[in-house]
Order: C-alpha cells, then sequence, then structure tokens
C-alpha cells in the first residue's frame, strides 16, 4: 500500500480537555495524520514518530475545537450593522451572503471550528438556505476557509415566530412557509433537495419579535409531527424552537432532536426531556445585559427590549432546574443581531455563573453539542480516530473559563488537522487579516 505522503503533526501543550469529563491530561501529546488524531498521550509515555512537524505550545491548554449548534451567521449583527432594520431591508441576498461568510470566518477564529447555522430571513421575506449550502460546499472544496458547517432549512407555519422576524411590510416569497401537515411536509422535501443538513422549526413564540408573546402558539401537534417525521425519513436532525412547557412537550412528542431555547418550562415536561434524553440549548447569551445593551444601540424598540430583561430571571430559574434534573445542555448562543458576532463563549460564562463548573460547561460546546447534532463520532472529543479539530488556549479555562472569550489567548485553531489559526509569538496565521477586524459598520 503506497504510504501517504501528508506529513505527521505532533501538538505539544500543557494540559489537555478531551471533552470526555475526566482527568486533564499534563504534558500532553496529540499526533495527528491525514487529519486525524493517532494517539494521545503524555511526553516519555508515547513514541513520537520521526520527522513529525511539531507545534509546541508551551504553558497552554489543548481542547476540542468548541461548537455552536444554535446560531444565525447570516443576521444583520451589531457587529457589522448600525441598524439592523434597515439593512435587513437594503441588504441584498448576494451582499447577505457575503457578510455570512465573514461571520463564519470571525467563529473560526475565536475557536469554533463547528457551527449548526439556522438560517435567517432576507429582504425578500425567503430564507437563505441556498446560499448557506453554498457557503458549506464552498468551505468544505477549500474555496474558503471555515468552519465546519451544518446548515438547516426552516419548515414553519404562516406567521409563525420565525415568519415574524421578518418586518410585516415585507412581501414574502411564496414558499416560505406553510400550513396543515402535508404542505409542510412538502415544505420540508423541498428545503432538503436544496442540501440543507438539518431541518428547523418553531413550536412557540419568541423574545426578540416586536408584539409577539412567547406563548403564541406556533402549528398543531398533528404540523409538528409531520415536520420531525419527514426530516428523520429523509436522515435528517431537527431543531425546534420552543420557549414554553407546553412547546417542549408538543416538540417532545413530535420527536424533535434538539429543544432550543426553553425560557419556560414545568416539571412534567423536565420529566419528559429527562426520559427521552433530549438535548435542550440554552441561548442564554442573546437575552443578556451584554445582547440587550447592543440592541439598543441598533435601534430595537422598548418592548422588545423590555421582553428580552423581563426575561431573564425566568432563563436562569428553568436553566438550573435543568441542571438539578440532569437535562442534556448543549450549547448555543442564538447569536444573530446581538450579542457581537465572536462572543459566543459568553455563553459559557452565563452557564458557570448559573451553578455549572467550568468542566461541564466546555462539555456542552465539545462533546455534547456534537452529539446533539449527530456528529459525536466526527468531533466534539480529543479521541483517536476522531477530526483533529483542536484549539489551544493560553491559562487554563477550568481556572477561568472567560480566557476562551479572549481572542489573543486563542493561539492554536485547528480543523481537521490543518491550522487556521496560529498567534503564537513570532507566528501569524489568520482567517481574517488585522485590518479586516476594523471593517465600517453601514
Amino acid at each position: 500500500m503506497e504510504k501517504s505522503l501528508e506529513k505527521t503533526t505532533l501538538v505539544k501543550g500543557a494540559r489537555l480537555i478531551d471533552g470526555l469529563g475526566g482527568e486533564v491530561l499534563k504534558n500532553a501529546v496529540v499526533i495527528i495524520e491525514a487529519g486525524r488524531i493517532k494517539a494521545i498521550g503524555t511526553e516519555g509515555e508515547i513514541t513520537l514518530p520521526e520527522d513529525a512537524e511539531i507545534i509546541d505550545i508551551g504553558g497552554c491548554t489543548l481542547l476540542p475545537g468548541l461548537l455552536d449548534i444554535h446560531l444565525h451567521c447570516s443576521a444583520h449583527n451589531v457587529l457589522t450593522f448600525k441598524n439592523y432594520r434597515i439593512s435587513q431591508l437594503e441588504v441584498t441576498p448576494p451582499l447577505q451572503t457575503l457578510y455570512t461568510l465573514l461571520h463564519q470566518q470571525i467563529m473560526l477564529e475565536m475557536g469554533f471550528t463547528t457551527l449548526r447555522d439556522h438560517p435567517w430571513p432576507n429582504a425578500y421575506g425567503g430564507h437563505n438556505s441556498v446560499e448557506l449550502v453554498a457557503l458549506r460546499d464552498a468551505v468544505e472544496a477549500g474555496i474558503f476557509a471555515g468552519p465546519r458547517l451544518v446548515v438547516g432549512g426552516y419548515a414553519t407555519m404562516t406567521g409563525s415566530h420565525l415568519d415574524l422576524i421578518v418586518p410585516r411590510g415585507c412581501r414574502r416569497e411564496p414558499d416560505a412557509t406553510a400550513d396543515g401537515p402535508w404542505e409542510l411536509r412538502k415544505l420540508v422535501r423541498q428545503q432538503l433537495r436544496v442540501g440543507v443538513d438539518f431541518i428547523k422549526t418553531c413550536a412557540s413564540g419568541g423574545g426578540g419579535t416586536d408584539k409577539e408573546a412567547p406563548d403564541v402558539r406556533n402549528m398543531t401537534q398533528e404540523e409538528l409531527d409531520a415536520v420531525v417525521d419527514e426530516a428523520h425519513a429523509l436522515d435528517k436532525h431537527c431543531a425546534c424552537h420552543c420557549f414554553t412547557p407546553t412547546a417542549q412537550k408538543m416538540a417532545i412528542r413530535a420527536g424533535a432532536d434538539t429543544i432550543d431555547h426553553c425560557v419556560f418550562t414545568d416539571d412534567e415536561a423536565i420529566d419528559m426531556l429527562v426520559s427521552e434524553k433530549k438535548f435542550i440549548v440554552p441561548t442564554l447569551l442573546h437575552r443578556s445585559d451584554r445582547a440587550i445593551e447592543v440592541r439598543k444601540r441598533v435601534g430595537t424598540s422598548e418592548f422588545t427590549l423590555n421582553k428580552m430583561k423581563m426575561l431573564q430571571p425566568t432563563t436562569r430559574e428553568t436553566f438550573q432546574r435543568f441542571l438539578k434534573a440532569g437535562v442534556k445542555i448543549a450549547m448555543g448562543t442564538d447569536t444573530q443581531i446581538d450579542a457581537e458576532m465572536g462572543a459566543n463563549a459568553q455563553e459559557l460564562e452565563i452557564y458557570v455563573d448559573y451553578g455549572m463548573t467550568p468542566m461541564e460547561a466546555i462539555q456542552t460546546a465539545t462533546k455534547n453539542a456534537a452529539e446533539a447534532i449527530w456528529l459525536g463520532k466526527e468531533t466534539g472529543t480529543l479521541e483517536p480516530g476522531k477530526s483533529a479539530d483542536i484549539i489551544a488556549v493560553k491559562g487554563d479555562p477550568l481556572s477561568d473559563i472567560r480566557i476562551l472569550q479572549e481572542k489573543e489567548k486563542i493561539l492554536i485553531v485547528m480543523k481537521e488537522g490543518k491550522v487556521f489559526v496560529d498567534r503564537r509569538p513570532g507566528h501569524k496565521k489568520l482567517v481574517i487579516h488585522d485590518e479586516a477586524w476594523g471593517w465600517k459598520r453601514v
């Protein structure tokens, strides 16, 4: 058999957190071949291959590449736009796609090697699933540098929360929503035909839209059952927007794979989540004080700002109930208009503030997140055979989880064995050149 010409890479770090929740490995060595982890051990106990490329990151912690499994990179974010409403109406779909790529690359530079990117409306009342598929394929083909993308398509009713994100005055594309089980099945099939990796649906109102109560029901049980069943029949997973316990129970009964947001809950919903081993995706950063502040900057209505603030105590209580009950939690931020693209790791700080250990918080963004989106065999932990998605951070995030928020402390970002970011002294490799971080907000 012909020997591979691809060079073996050897990564050294002071500590290694593998994502499995066990002991931290000191003086760690990771051997990488053909983009995958071949072996993990400590210096002195592991046989080091000759002529390997050595990446020595003394004093740093090695971790699995992070995952955010609920965000909207196509949104008109405060980082790039001064007024999101005007931007939403003025930005053409091609320009929206270019901003999406920029936002995805920001995430990669911040250590997020995998994103489950949910669609976002365009100025014509449709959704950009086709563009997300194109970006995913372009990254996979090596045309652009970017994170691994798991991209979605919407299947929701007319007047759903996800429909109301678009201003009422906008015309809607006729196939953006559907009503009734069979029309929704057709919409799922249309979305999957263009190549999406999962289906996003909606069972309740939400917090980020004007004049809409979170407890408004979106879709009947029969409609929700049809959406999830059709996704599963075509071997795709389904995420469901659920603010309320009623919505959570509907989504669990339908068989949705991730139950997202979960602002309110009750004992029955918690028991169902535990017994069915469902992952919830909390998205707490989206309602944090920082998110509210940046929303205020770009013209969000007082109604929506007050609603976001009002929900904060409930989200804390609900999260702590989930944690106490042993509900499976996977990290997602709902980054969209707020907070700034790249601030995703602040979600983990909130989890720790609300009672998680730093190790548990890291697992939500590694092992748990990967398993929730059916990628647990590929990424999410550092184990032999898995993709070499590795980040190296200066310091110890188990002592201070906020390290993961600091760009200059994320020294190495590696995806599939290839280094995309190298900020070590004497090295400079970036996805986005320095000048691009100072682009003009329009």
